[in-house]
C-alpha cells in the first residue's frame, strides 16, 4: 500500500522549483492589443480551459512585441493554468505544442518543473479533481464575480503519494485522454468533410449537375435555388426557463451552454418531476442553436435530456433536413454573430432569425447533399457519444485515484508508463 503525505500546493511547488503566479492585469495588456493574425502568440483565457486542456479554436492572438513584453507570463510543458475568476474549477494542461504561449488575463498560472518532486500531468489531473475544485469555489473572494489569487490556490490542501504512484496515476487517466483525443480527430475530419462538402455545393455553387456548365442564375443563385429566412426554414423552440430549486442529480440531464461546449460532467443538473413539457426534451442528433454567450450550432450527441433555456431546439420545416439546416445555420453564424447585442453577455434577438437568409436549393440538390453527409454526422455522433462514456469513466476514476482510495500500485498498467523523462 502507497504512504501518502499531507501538504498544501504552495509547499509542492516551492519544493519543485515553482511559482504560482496570475497572468497580467488589464492594465498590462489591453484590447486594442490583440489581433486577428494567425500567426500571433496564443494568449490561454479561461474561456480556453475545456475539460483539462485548451481548446484552441477559441484562444485569442497577440503580436510577437506584446508576448515579449509579456515574457514573465511565458508557459512551458508541463505547467497547469487556472481560471482565477468566474467560472471557478476551469483549468488546462499546457502540453508541447503550447509551449511559449501566453497566461492571459483572467488565469492563473502553476509552475512546478522539477518532475522528480510532482509528475506534471499527475498535478494536472489533481487540480480537476471535485474535492480541490471544490475547496477553490469554497475560498473565492467576491459575491458577483469570484475570484482566486496566489496565496488561496497556495493553501490548497493536497495527500501526495511518491512519485512513481503518481507516474501510475497519471498514466492510467491518461489513457482515457488519449482514447478521447483519437476520436477527437477522427470528429474533426469527418466534420471537415462535411463542411467542405457544403462549401462547395452552397458557397462557390459547384454541385452535381453543374459540370457540364454553369446553370442559369437568378440574383446570383442556381436556377430553382431561393433564399429564405431563417425563421421559414424550421421552428426554434426557446428552452424551458429552469430554476435553481430545480436542479438535482437525478433524471435526465438539464442541456445548457456548458454541457453543448463540454459534454455531460458530475457537475451538470438533472431533473425528475412532471412540471416541464415534453417539447422540451432533447435527442440525440436534434439540432441546437446557442443565442446567448457563446453563439453556436450542435447536434446533440448524448442521452436524452430537457432544453435550457438560452437555447434553441430547432426542427427543420417538411421540405428540408436537419443535416442540410445544420450546415446552412453554421454558414450564417457570422451574420447572425453581427447582429449580436450587449457586453457581458452577448445574445440574438428573435428579430435575428428573421433578418438572416439561408440559400436554399432545389430539393434534388438537398437530396443528394443529405445523402452524403448523413453518414458522417452518423459516425460523428458515435464517436462522440463515445467519449462522453470515457469522460465518465475517467470523473470516476479520478477522485478515487488521486486521493488514495482506490490503490492501483499492484495493478498491471502494461505500456501505459511513460519513460522517465517524458511529461
Amino acid at each position: 500500500m502507497t504512504e501518502w503525505r499531507e501538504t498544501t500546493l504552495g509547499d509542492l511547488v516551492r519544493r519543485a522549483g515553482g511559482f504560482i503566479k496570475t497572468g497580467p492585469f488589464g492594465s498590462q495588456l489591453h484590447a486594442h492589443e490583440y489581433t486577428d493574425d494567425p500567426g500571433g502568440v496564443p494568449v490561454i483565457m479561461p474561456k480556453d480551459m475545456i475539460c483539462g486542456r485548451v481548446a484552441r479554436a477559441t484562444v485569442s492572438r497577440v503580436d510577437e512585441p506584446v508576448a515579449d513584453r509579456l515574457s514573465a507570463h511565458r508557459l512551458v510543458p508541463g505547467d497547469v493554468v487556472l481560471a482565477r475568476r468566474g467560472d471557478i474549477g476551469r483549468h488546462a494542461f499546457v502540453g508541447p505544442d503550447e509551449g511559449g504561449w501566453l497566461c492571459g488575463t483572467g488565469s492563473l498560472r502553476l509552475h512546478a518543473p522539477d518532475p522528480k518532486v510532482i509528475w506534471p500531468p499527475y498535478l494536472r489531473y489533481t487540480m480537476g479533481s471535485p474535492a480541490i475544485v471544490d475547496w477553490l469555489c469554497g475560498q473565492a473572494v467576491g459575491a458577483t464575480m469570484p475570484n482566486l489569487n496566489a496565496k488561496i490556490v497556495a493553501d490548497v490542501p493536497l495527500r501526495l503519494p511518491d512519485v512513481t504512484t503518481q507516474r501510475r496515476i497519471a498514466a492510467v487517466l491518461s489513457a482515457f485522454d488519449e482514447l478521447i483525443a483519437i476520436n477527437e480527430r477522427r470528429i474533426e475530419l469527418l466534420e471537415d468533410v462535411a463542411r467542405s462538402l457544403y462549401r462547395e455545393w452552397f458557397v462557390r455553387f459547384r454541385f452535381p449537375g453543374t459540370e457540364s456548365g454553369a446553370k442559369s442564375k437568378r440574383e446570383g443563385l442556381p436556377a430553382g435555388w431561393d433564399k429564405r429566412p431563417a425563421s421559414d426554414a424550421g421552428t426554434f423552440l426557446n428552452g424551458y426557463a429552469f430554476k435553481p430549486t430545480d436542479w438535482g442529480t437525478d433524471g435526465p440531464p438539464i442541456i445548457k451552454i456548458k454541457e453543448l461546449r463540454g459534454g455531460l460532467s458530475a457537475a451538470t443538473p438533472r431533473y425528475v418531476g412532471n412540471a416541464v413539457p415534453s417539447k422540451y426534451l432533447v435527442d440525440r442528433g436534434d439540432l441546437l442553436f446557442s443565442w446567448s454567450g457563446h453563439l453556436g450550432v450542435y447536434l446533440w450527441p448524448n442521452e436524452r435530456g430537457y432544453l435550457n433555456q438560452h437555447l434553441f431546439k430547432v426542427s427543420p420545416t417538411a421540405d428540408l433536413t436537419v443535416e442540410w439546416l445544420f450546415h446552412a445555420l453554421v454558414s450564417a453564424l457570422p451574420a447572425f454573430d453581427a447582429r449580436a447585442q450587449g457586453t457581458t453577455m452577448r445574445h440574438i434577438k428573435r428579430s435575428a432569425l428573421t433578418e438572416v437568409e439561408l440559400v436554399v436549393p432545389t430539393r434534388d440538390v438537398l437530396d443528394a447533399f443529405t445523402r452524403s453527409v448523413r453518414p458522417l454526422h452518423q459516425e460523428s455522433l458515435v464517436l462522440q457519444h463515445a467519449n462522453q462514456t470515457l469522460r465518465t469513466i475517467r470523473d470516476l476514476l479520478l477522485p478515487r485515484v488521486v486521493t488514495g482510495r482506490l490503490d492501483i500500485s499492484e495493478v498491471d498498467l502494461g505500456g501505459l508508463l511513460p519513460d522517465e523523462d517524458t511529461a
